[in-house]
């Protein structure tokens, strides 16, 4: 093998709908960073191939029937040297789960070319990087925005929301809504950096600047920009603990 392919990126391509792989192959070939090992046209497959091959990457569908594009992800997820995953996928609803299982990007189908190649820029970072330690809780999200997903730090969100099955997360002078509850969203939070204050509000902690007894049994948290938030009676031990009280 050349010394250049040796520094290429490994790369199975794994989508169950043969124009998408087709078109994958196409797209990955004006792209001097990756080398194509071999295809899998369902989640089984793409096991055994994994296994195989032994690629740097997979591009991985989402939705495929039996074993699905998490499934294979989970599994992967448990090799000691697993390879980096980049989600493909028309679905932009999964992105939590995806980034729960320390995917380097989450391309959304019809995938244009560009969008691929920042992806793989992701992907060759990351193993440049080496091996970054897996953290317990999300460090990042990416939110569904016009036809793209928009990555966000949690370290940059203040505020979280709830409006019924989604979340508003707000990020300095804007704000993002993503498919997931408040509730699922608060288990994959760093309680040392976020904490729950109402049924409907997550507020990251540095944010707090105190708390005032309004009367008649209210608590309400005071922020750094002035506003008062009331806290529920449920989550109000929590918040008292957090200040010692």
């Amino acid at each position: 093998m050349a010394e250049t392919d040796k520094e290429k990126l490994r790369t199975l391509i794994v989508d169950d709908e043969p124009l998408a792989v087709e078109r994958m192959q196409v797209l990955c070939a004006r792209l001097d960073d990756l080398l194509v090992v071999g295809t899998a046209s369902d989640g089984a497959a793409a096991l055994r191939l994994v296994e195989a091959l032994h690629p740097d990457l997979v591009l991985l569908d989402m939705t495929m029937p039996e074993v699905d594009g998490l499934s294979v992800a989970r599994e992967l997820a448990k090799h000691d040297r697993p390879p980096a995953i980049v989600f493909v996928t028309a679905h932009d609803n999964y992105a939590v789960e995806a980034f729960d299982l320390d995917a380097v990007d989450y391309v959304l189908k019809p995938v244009k070319s560009e969008r691929l190649e920042r992806a793989i820029q992701r992907a060759l970072s990351r193993r440049d990087a080496g091996t970054r330690p897996k953290s317990e809780w999300l460090d990042e999200l990416w939110i569904p925005h016009r036809s793209e997903l928009v990555r966000i730090e949690t370290a940059q969100v203040f505020r979280i929301d709830a409006e019924r099955d989604y979340v508003r997360l707000h990020v300095e002078d804007r704000s993002y809504l993503l498919l997931q509850t408040i509730a699922g969203l608060e288990e994959r939070l760093d309680p040392a950096q976020f904490i729950r204050i109402h049924r409907s509000t997550i507020l990251r902690r540095d944010r707090i600047k105190g708390l005032r007894h309004d009367g008649l049994g209210v608590w309400s948290v005071e922020l750094d920009d002035g506003e008062a938030l009331r806290i529920g009676r449920t989550y109000l031990p929590k918040v008292k603990a957090m200040a010692g009280r």
